[in-house]
């Protein structure tokens, strides 16, 4: 007998609206028997059926509700699903672009659910113990509509040891190059799918990387956190000279691979850790005329948002007192535990004990490939900020 989950009173609203998950602290009772990863129906206090979603007891995140009506799971769903993702992408690129986010999880109706497109291959995060269990019915979908040379689990996210999962990256279907080589913004991107970060790359940030350009004419750019060097590239169709600054030599070795791949001389990498390097850059009287912050998330968790407050404002602070008068801070933050309000007090208190005056001039957020869904703000994540520093 399938579970039946039955919330406490009043606990549906946010779900009714559209959001996805059901926390177990949120549930009155439930009747019923299944395993762990089963369709659960899930009711209101009164009985009122809300949707059905995969079960599990290990997750604080009880249920993922991804199904509203009668229908059911299985490959012609997933192909159904899959399919509307990817009409919304061939929509917003056409044939401009080899790399984006297929399927981004909640924000498509399908949690936990993450496919990125790099060239012929495609890249999966199945971040929960339903969506694992459903892994061939999901890889079917993909290869019925794309046709593509080889798909790739990227099973290393810490989230999967909530869910009782194990960490394990592998080939899925087909095969699979150590790197796939892309175009973005009209560069060449190697990437690495099997050791890079999330599936291989920050694909989030391909719209604000394109942006950066203009504030890169003729000038020397610091791109702190550079990672696989999507705005020291960016940068450098630009800029006099970039130093792509990041703590992962790994990190800088695909930063000078994309450099040369792309004939930029102009870029020089260092690695260290990035808020003593700004130290280090300040004590040496060092000036940029543009700045480029785009950290890890520093807080993962709302208990986190203090401590974090602390490092943005740290790193913030350093960043715009090494950047000339007149010149430019670009700055992000990619949690959602630090909304756009807090972030933006966070830099207006930087630049005063910075002793800077600073002018918004952009405020921009993820690729339209990673939506945010209204009813769940969780989907809603990245923030960038374009700041003149005076």
């Amino acid at each position: 007998m399938p579970y039946k989950v039955y919330l406490k009173r009043g606990e549906e609203k946010r779900i009714v609206a559209g959001h996805s998950w059901v926390y177990a602290n949120e549930v009155a009772k439930i009747e019923g028997k299944d395993k762990n990863g089963s369709l659960a129906e899930v009711y209101s206090f009164d009985g009122r059926f809300i949707g059905k979603g995969y079960i599990n007891h290990l997750s604080k995140i009880l249920v993922r509700i991804f199904l509203r009506g009668e229908e059911e799971d299985g490959e012609e769903f997933y192909k159904k699903k899959i399919g509307e993702a990817a009409q919304l992408r061939e929509k917003l690129f056409g044939k401009d672009s080899d790399c984006y986010r297929i399927v981004f999880a909640e924000a498509d109706g399908l949690p936990a659910l993450i496919a990125d497109r790099y060239g012929e291959y495609i890249v999966l995060e199945l971040l929960s113990l339903g969506t694992d269990l459903r892994k061939k019915e999901i890889v079917n979908a993909f290869v019925s509509l794309f046709s593509p040379k080889g798909i790739y689990l990227r099973g290393d996210a810490p989230v999967r040891l909530k869910e009782g999962l194990t960490q394990e990256n592998g080939v899925l279907y087909g095969d699979v190059p150590d790197k796939i080589f892309v175009t973005e913004n009209g560069l060449k991107m190697s990437v690495d799918v099997k050791n890079g970060q999330k599936t291989g790359y920050f694909l989030d940030q391909k719209e604000n990387r394109y942006a950066v350009r203009r504030y890169c004419r003729n000038a020397r750019v610091l791109d702190c956190f550079c990672n696989s060097g999507g705005f020291s590239l960016n940068a450098a169709t630009q800029a006099k000279e970039v130093t792509a600054l990041d703590i992962s030599a790994f990190a800088l070795q695909n930063v000078e691979e994309n450099a040369a791949l792309n004939g930029f001389s102009n870029i020089r990498t260092v690695c260290a850790d990035a808020f003593a390097q700004l130290r280090a850059f300040r004590a040496e009287g060092r000036k940029f005329d543009t700045v480029i912050l785009d950290p890890p998330a520093f807080c993962k968790s709302a208990a986190e948002v203090k401590d974090a407050y602390r490092g943005y404002k740290d790193v913030n602070i350093s960043a715009m007192k090494l950047v000339e008068k007149g010149g430019f801070l670009v700055t992000c933050s990619c949690s959602h535990y630090m909304t756009a309000p807090l972030f933006e007090k966070m830099l207006r208190e930087s630049a005063r004990e910075a002793g800077k005056q600073a002018k918004i001039l952009e405020v921009r957020v993820q690729a339209p490939d990673h939506p945010a869904l209204l009813a769940a703000e969780e989907t809603s994540y990245l923030k960038a900020f374009f700041l003149q520093i005076l």
